[in-house]
Order: structure tokens, then C-alpha cells, then sequence
């Protein structure tokens, strides 16, 4: 089968649950055999237009304009112009705008198109800018493609009540359980004698880290936790200034150092105002370390059975919730994950339904 991938960033170049679930996708999926080609939009002049890494082949488009944070490649709309030679698209994310061609792709041509929803909402732009473009283009692009894929029940609850009438198929996202574990070495960047609270994610508004920091300064005194800040972004000179005796900022941690970060810990916070179904959140209770999260439908009764939900905003809310799970204790998280969130399953039935769009 020959896939061509659609995806606005890929790791490692620009890390993140996204961009890493493609990459992923596309290493497996050329390991069972398949023709992968991931066409994707960067301006770093250092890198290659076009390479093969991983068994798989990265196109590289440069983008042309940038339109509220979103960059827009003419290179994206040419290559996807000649693309009949492929047996199925599959683009990642309707937020951006290269998913968008793909959807005119398929309006005018005849490969049939799988669309990913990564998370309905984007955490650099208003809601209400969101649930305009969610009602018009964004549903448009949603019933361009043949299958729409949705990670939980309640994604998919959400999407068909946008008005989307393709079909949806939930196929979970999985981590890899064999490598995010409770045992093995921990991380040497984390050292402190009390316990250790992780926020890991894009330093961007949506995410939320200052509540986070807020959170974890309210216990210091009490419980002498300390809060470990993992991730890049715009909001990340802000938050290093808020760091001290409480608060560390890490930056960017490559990823294959990850889960002997999240052995190092002893509870993950992410208070994001909007989510998918994170990927740190599943690493996180695969390593066998409780989550205080946002109480969002499509992520709460997955964080329930291994942390506490708090409603999005409530600092004391999360201090709080992390009290209970560093004090009281709390249900073994890794089960949970094993059962419904393995990896290998992801790759498997996500390979299934495209091989069955492509015959």
C-alpha cells in the first residue's frame, strides 16, 4: 500500500504528541511493508527538501505566507496536485491548513482521504475563533475525507455533533508500554528530596503552565514539592522567570530520554484549557505516575482511574488534586493503559481501516 501522510510538523524536528504520532506511524507502518511518504511544511534551510529516514520518505515544502500562526505552502498544494500515483492520503490534524488542501485533494481527484482529529481545538487561538471555523471550514474538511479518525467515544460524540457525517472510527492512541514502564533507571536531570511534580507540554497559553507553577507553589512550603517544567515555547522566558526554589524549567527533553523522566516522578499536572487525549497524560500512568488534569469530557474518564480531573482554571483545584495523589494515594494507572492503549494496537487498526479504503 502506498500512503502519503499529510502532516504539518514531524519529529523530531518539531516534538510534540502530534508530530510524534506521525513519525511513529510512519516508521511502523513501512516496517509491515507499506510505501510511506510524509509530505510536510518547514522553512529550516538546513534540513532536506526530500530524504529517506526510518523506512519511510519526508518531502519537505516551504511555506509561503503565515496566517494566524499557521503556515500556509503553495509546495503542499503542487505535490498534492500529482498524487495519483498514491493508494491513500492520510492527513493529520484539521487545524491546519495543509489538511485543508487535502480536502480539496479529494474534493477534485479520486485517492480517498483518512483525516486524524488530534484535538478539536487549537491551543494558540480563542474558542470562539475555533467554534467558527469548526462549523464552516473545519466541518467542511471533515467530510471531504472517506473515515475520520477519533482517539476516544466522547471525540467522536463531538465531532458528529459539529454536523460531520463521514464515517468516524475510534482508534485509541497508544504509547509504547514496553518502553513507558514503572521500572528501569530515572532521569539524572531531576534531583530533589521531596516530592516531584512534571508538567510536560508546549509552553503555549492553551496549555496553561502558569496554573501549573501555581499550583505546585502553593504546596512547597507544606510538602516541599517541587515542579519540573518539560517543553519549549512562546510563554517559556516567562515561566523560567517565575522559576526558583520550587519551579525548574528542563526546556526540551529529546524524547527517547522521556521515561526515565517520568520515573523521576511522582505526579504529572497538565491544566490545559483544551486537549486530544494527550500523549503525555497516556506515558505518564504508563510509568505508573498519577495525573492531575483538566476535567475535559474526552480525557476525564481516562484520568479518573489513575489521578484526579479538576475544572480547567482551578488552581486550588489542582493543588488539591495533587495533595490527594501524592498523600492519599491513588489507583495503579498502568493497567488502564495496557488494557485499551498499546501502541501496536494503534498501528494495527489504523493500518487496517486505510488498507481497506485504499482496496
Amino acid at each position: 500500500m502506498r500512503i502519503l501522510r499529510v502532516a504539518q510538523n514531524l519529529y523530531p524536528e518539531v516534538p510534540g504528541g502530534g508530530s510524534y504520532h506521525v513519525h511513529a506511524m510512519s516508521r511502523e507502518q513501512a516496517a509491515l511493508g507499506h510505501d510511506i511518504t510524509v509530505v510536510t511544511v518547514s522553512g529550516d534551510e538546513n534540513l532536506p527538501r526530500r530524504e529517506q529516514r526510518n523506512g519511510y520518505t519526508v518531502v519537505r515544502q516551504r511555506p509561503t505566507v503565515e496566517l494566524l500562526g499557521n503556515e500556509i505552502s503553495a509546495g503542499v498544494h503542487r505535490f498534492l496536485r500529482n498524487a495519483e500515483e498514491f493508494d491513500v492520503i492520510h492527513a493529520h490534524s484539521h487545524l491546519y491548513f495543509s489538511t485543508n488542501l487535502a480536502a480539496i485533494r479529494r474534493r477534485l481527484g479520486d485517492v480517498p482521504l483518512a483525516l486524524t482529529n488530534h484535538g478539536l481545538y487549537s491551543q494558540n487561538a480563542p474558542e470562539w475563533l475555533f467554534d467558527l471555523y469548526l462549523r464552516t471550514a473545519g466541518r467542511w474538511t471533515f467530510n471531504r475525507a472517506e473515515v475520520v479518525f477519533c482517539y476516544t467515544d466522547e471525540d467522536k460524540r463531538r465531532v458528529q455533533d459539529l454536523g460531520v457525517r463521514s464515517r468516524v472510527e475510534v482508534v485509541a492512541n497508544g504509547v509504547d508500554t514496553d518502553r513507558f514502564r514503572p521500572d528501569g533507571e530515572s532521569s539524572d536531570r531531576i534531583a530533589h528530596d521531596g516530592p516531584v511534580v512534571l508538567f510536560v507540554g508546549r509552553l503555549v497559553e492553551g496549555k496553561r503552565p502558569r496554573d501549573a507553577v501555581e499550583a505546585v507553589s502553593r504546596l512547597s512550603d507544606e510538602m516541599n514539592a517541587k515542579l519540573y517544567v518539560v517543553g519549549d515555547g512562546p510563554l517559556r522566558k516567562e515561566i523560567e522567570g517565575l522559576a526558583g526554589e520550587n519551579v525548574e524549567c528542563l526546556g526540551q527533553v529529546p524524547y527517547e530520554e522521556m521515561p526515565a523522566v517520568f520515573r523521576a516522578g511522582d505526579a504529572l499536572v497538565l491544566p490545559s484549557r483544551a486537549e486530544g487525549l494527550p500523549r503525555t497524560v497516556l506515558e505518564a500512568m504508563a510509568s505508573g505516575v498519577p495525573v492531575v488534569v483538566s476535567e475535559l469530557e474526552q480525557v476525564a474518564p481516562i484520568a479518573e482511574r489513575g489521578g484526579v480531573t479538576v475544572p480547567v482554571g482551578d488552581v486550588d483545584g489542582f493543588s488539591d488534586g495533587i495533595r490527594t495523589v501524592l498523600q492519599d494515594g491513588h489507583q495503579d494507572p498502568r493497567p488502564v493503559i495496557e488494557q485499551r492503549f498499546d501502541w501496536a494496537d494503534t498501528v494495527a487498526n489504523t493500518t487496517a481501516v486505510l488498507e481497506e479504503l485504499a482496496h
